[in-house]
């Protein structure tokens, strides 16, 4: 997909960029080399390929810095729906706004 310097003109339009034709023809370059390499990237095969975590972790093991998925706070629901209107079993509730 190459673009045409007709349309590097409308995305400097949409951008309110005034490019000088040399810039012109430098961005149309630029972007169109964009195209080739993601054209390129999207040809390789990677079916069979694992996601990975970071790119690191292709060379080297990388302990994860995520921390245990557990409850660090104390349960305050019942102190923040006290300044509710109306609040039943638990949940706020609110006037119905659709017929």
């Amino acid at each position: 997909m190459a673009l045409t310097s007709d349309d590097v003109s409308r995305i400097a339009h949409l951008a309110r960029l005034e490019l000088q034709p040399a810039e012109q023809a430098a961005m149309l370059a630029q972007i169109n080399g964009f195209f080739s390499i993601v054209e390129q990237m999207s040809a390789v095969d990677t079916s069979g390929v694992e996601p990975l975590y970071t790119p690191l972790s292709a060379v080297s093991e990388v302990a994860l810095r995520l921390r245990e998925d557990v409850v660090t706070e104390a349960d305050q629901r019942t102190l923040h729906q006290r300044s509710a209107p109306v609040v039943e079993d638990g949940l706020y509730l609110v006037p119905k706004v659709i017929e």
